[in-house]
């Protein structure tokens, strides 16, 4: 059956990095565009960073470019975000979505919490 799994997630200070990984098994993983959401408490979810299935095109939220890389690795069906000089605004439980639009697929993560605090 699909499975989107995110991992990586913690406890780290302002300033510090951390990376997310994506695990997804269960279809076709190249096909699929794959995007990093995050939602804050009392927010609405908002897009971080998403990747197209060839890895060739990249789109940042404004807060985070510069600073959050998407990539991944089709080999091990796996995306991930390397997070650095995280901010406290940058707290949030980030979901992983696999999406092939085209045809109204869509899966999503269970989500995994950032917390960024010193």
């Amino acid at each position: 059956q699909v499975q989107v799994v995110e991992s990586g997630g913690g406890l780290v200070q302002p300033g510090g990095s951390l990376r997310l990984s994506c695990a997804a098994s269960g279809f076709t993983f190249s096909v699929y565009d794959m995007s990093w959401y995050r939602q804050a408490p009392g927010k609405e979810r908002e897009l971080v960073a998403a990747i197209t299935g060839t890895g060739g095109s990249t789109n940042y939220a404004d807060s985070v470019k510069g600073r959050f890389t998407i990539s991944r690795d089709n080999a091990k069906n796996t995306v991930y975000l390397q997070m650095n000089s995280l901010k406290s605004e940058d707290t949030a439980v980030y979901y992983c979505l696999a999406d092939r639009r085209r045809y109204g697929t869509y899966y999503w993560g269970q989500g995994t919490q950032v917390t960024v605090s010193s």
